[in-house]
């Protein structure tokens, strides 16, 4: 499938009166989803990659051909810690962290920062589509484990929030 028809298809769901759509071609699958906390998102599912269930984000599946992520990739913190100190933002899908709205614009948030319940933390591009990645939790930013402008895997830590 070409990309202008999944553009074409991501203008038919944003416009009628339906959530998701899914097409099964070649083995290959295309699911397009809106969501009234995101913005229409299609995602290019590979049928022999099953991802865990998120902790507190919508699914998404990753782009087929893009590497699995290792160790090194996802910022890991002492479980402990985390459950008992901070809130963690996760990344809801996979794509490209960056802190601010254009490269010359400020960051929309900073350590130290302390953030309310929708307030937006990033975007995460995916399919050249930008996502603004929301708080679900009010506190203090503590800590950013992402660099502007990298790849971000599915369901890895972006923010720590002090609860």
């Amino acid at each position: 499938m070409e990309i202008k028809e999944i553009r074409q298809l991501i203008k038919l769901v944003e416009s009628a009166d339906i959530t998701e759509i899914e097409i099964v071609e070649e083995g290959k699958k295309l699911r397009i989803s809106k969501n009234s906390k995101y913005s229409a998102e299609a995602v290019v599912m590979n049928p022999a990659y099953q991802p865990q269930p998120p902790v507190m984000a919508p699914p998404s599946l990753p782009v087929q051909g893009l590497p699995e992520p290792t160790s090194a990739d996802t910022a890991t913190v002492p479980a402990e810690t985390a459950a008992s100190e901070y809130h963690e933002v996760r990344s809801p899908m996979v794509g490209t962290f960056y802190r601010a709205p254009a490269p010359d614009a400020d960051p929309y948030v900073d350590i130290g920062q302390n953030v309310t319940v929708g307030q937006t933390l990033c975007i995460i591009e995916a399919m050249k589509l930008m996502n603004e990645i929301e708080s679900e939790y009010a506190g203090k930013i503590v800590k950013i484990l992402v660099e502007n402008a990298q790849p971000v895997e599915y369901n890895q830590v972006l923010f720590l929030i002090e609860k």
